[in-house]
């Protein structure tokens, strides 16, 4: 049986966590990188996201084709100027006409101004509005997988798709619609403008198109790619700062003096970073400059085909025509070059939905069934716990390993203490994953209250278990906070009272700020024990049937360890109560001690008949006893 699936009973260890990182999971999630942009219906997908802003959007729509129809009108004005104005057929500037054409002018430049901060306005809540849709979207949806997603992921690259990936499109999302109709309509009322003052000049201002739309089309494809390998860079470097930069990677690195290689390995992974961002800066960059030596060289090819025209006499051409034409083309070429970012950027965006959309994709391995049933309460199978013929094997373990468990039946009774001891990697933390579905089995059934857990509404099913386990898990806050995580509304009298309850109450009236002291990142402020009190606290305001006790107090030392096992004694009394061990004299008052070994259960019964019987719990008990000579057996 793989060591991997067990801390003293089948559960993944940190340390063989680690190690996995360090090994295969960065190998696993380029594969995955490498696959995202492939995700099907990308773009209706995206178009989707935009549907809750209806009313919004509509109103955009009819500022930019406002404000695209208020752009026709000052090229259209200026000819006037130059021809009526300025330059008029009596050869007089007439300064009335020119007034007038100029205050409509100004008038225009205003109403589009303020439009144009009122479409801004706009767009932004909307683009920020849909990215804060996704991001959370994103966050609930990971909060539906099954743990087995998460102890073969690195959190720094869950956290990169929530911050970098979400983040790197936030832009496109806040930006796109307005750029996309505003440029497009304004490109379309140039083109109608032009037309208006000359047909044959547009044609030469428009002759090379085609040719941009190709070219920024290869160019977006490249863009596409090196994006998706900066977002999987940036996906490593996440994961390289969550797992050093953490209190127990500190400790580690400096436990092992491995702070050199941490940086090497940080700084190698950014100089990547620094090669695909120039790489993908520089992708377009020669696109643009293409784009913008023609447009500017436009007015000048402008002048010298108007000449041909109006030398050959083929063409009406007057100064207010040739200097309104280059004005349009001139205001032409922002929106263009806009409009060419835009869909640039939308292309190489994909990569970046497509990796967001992917995790959306997950289909949690395990949900609640339509017809699901809340645990049931009051009768006499509430709080009982049986496994029915369980097999079960993890789903990354190698092909053709026994499983972790195989063909395991028990039941433990209502109010009854039941522990379950073996060697290390025998199954036992199974079992305690098994009992609140944090994994499915793979054969056979297992009952909670009577029920089959797979019937059972998974929520309703853990609210009624409360867990204690080796390793506490404190946030960075208060202890007041911390215990209200398990029952946020619960009074200073109800924490006091459970802190009483778990031994813990005067260690943390003595500390200066009591209840509301910052405990530190995963509570190392405080010794193991002190954490390993409050987590059982949280788990008395919680006041769940069931308690599982899985490996409490195996990391403590003799004087921690007693005390702590006053305060899960208090916790056990009348509730249903599991306790994985490692430490036999911990259970030895117990109803009934199954012992597991090789993933079977080869004996069960009580401490004396245990003994008695001369079996494997015999000789685990005798050489815990030859180790640890204080530990003595308990009549």
């Amino acid at each position: 049986m793989s060591s991997m699936h067990g801390s003293g009973g089948g559960g993944p260890t940190p340390q063989g966590q680690r190690a996995r990182v360090m090994r295969g999971d960065v190998a696993g999630q380029r594969a995955r990188n490498a696959e995202a942009p492939r995700v099907p219906d990308l773009f209706p997908r995206i178009v989707a996201l935009f549907a809750p802003h209806r009313l919004a959007l509509s109103a955009t729509v009819v500022l930019v084709l406002v404000a695209a129809a208020l752009s026709v009108i000052p090229p259209l004005l200026t000819q006037r100027a130059f021809d009526e104005g300025l330059f008029p057929p009596g050869g007089t500037p007439s300064l009335p006409v020119l007034a007038a054409l100029v205050g409509l002018m100004m008038a225009i430049y205003v109403t589009s101004a303020l439009l144009g901060v009122w479409q801004t306005w706009l767009t932004s809540t909307v683009g920020n509005k849909v990215m804060g849709a996704l991001r959370v979207r994103l966050f609930t949806h990971l909060q539906s997988m099954e743990l087995n997603f998460f102890t073969k992921t690195k959190t720094g690259v869950i956290q990169s798709r929530l911050q970098n990936d979400v983040g790197g499109v936030a832009s496109v999302l806040t930006n796109t619609v307005s750029s996309v109709l505003g440029n497009t309509v304004t490109v379309l009322a140039a083109f109608v403008a032009m037309l208006l003052l000359n047909w044959q000049l547009t044609i030469v201002a428009l002759v090379l198109m085609p040719v941009l739309v190709i070219a920024q089309r290869r160019v977006g494809q490249v863009r596409a790619r090196i994006a998706a390998k900066t977002q999987e860079s940036l996906s490593d470097m996440t994961a390289i700062t969550q797992e050093s930069l953490s209190v127990s990677g500190i400790l580690l690195s400096k436990s092992f003096t491995q702070q050199p290689n941490e940086i090497a390995r940080y700084e190698k992974e950014n100089g990547t970073q620094i090669r695909l961002q120039v790489s993908q800066t520089m992708s377009g960059q020669w696109f643009f400059v293409m784009v913008s030596i023609f447009l500017s060289s436009i007015p000048a090819i402008v002048y010298l085909v108007a000449g041909y025209l109006m030398g050959n006499g083929t063409a009406d051409i007057t100064p207010g025509t040739i200097v309104a034409f280059t004005t349009v083309q001139a205001r032409l070429l922002f929106p263009l070059m806009g409009l060419l970012r835009v869909v640039l950027d939308l292309q190489t965006s994909s990569a970046l939905f497509a990796r967001i959309f992917e995790y959306l994709d997950f289909v949690p391995a395990i949900a609640d069934k339509p017809d699901a049933l809340t645990v049931p309460v009051g009768d006499a199978a509430a709080g009982s716990v049986q496994f029915d013929r369980v097999t079960f094997a993890y789903p990354d373990a190698a092909a053709g390993s026994p499983p972790t468990l195989d063909d395991v039946s028990f039941r433990i009774e209502p109010g009854q203490f039941a522990a379950f001891v073996g060697p290390s990697g025998a199954g036992k933390t199974t079992v305690s994953y098994l009992i609140p579905r944090f994994y499915e089995a793979t054969g056979g059934s297992v009952r909670f209250s009577g029920k089959d857990v797979r019937d059972l509404v998974q929520e309703s099913l853990v609210s009624s278990i409360g867990i204690v386990s080796q390793e506490t898990y404190l946030f960075h806050a208060t202890i007041a906070e911390n215990l209200r995580y398990a029952k946020p509304e619960a009074t200073d009298a109800e924490l006091e009272s459970a802190a009483r309850a778990a031994n813990i109450h005067a260690t943390i009236a003595s500390f200066p700020a009591r209840y509301d002291t910052v405990v530190g990142e995963r509570g190392y402020r405080l010794s193991g024990g002190e954490k390993q009190r409050i987590a059982i606290a949280r788990v008395l305001l919680k006041d769940p049937p069931v308690l599982i006790l899985d490996e409490a107090t195996s990391a403590l030392d003799s004087l921690s360890e007693q005390v702590v096992q006053q305060a899960l004694d208090t916790a056990s009394h009348g509730r249903t109560t599991i306790a994985i061990a490692h430490r036999l004299s911990t259970v030895v008052n117990a109803d009934v001690i199954f012992v597991v070994d090789g993933g079977h259960i080869v004996e069960h019964g009580t401490h004396a008949e245990l003994l008695a019987r001369g079996g494997v719990y015999a000789s685990l008990y005798a050489r815990q006893i030859t180790a640890s000579p204080q530990v003595l057996p308990v009549d």
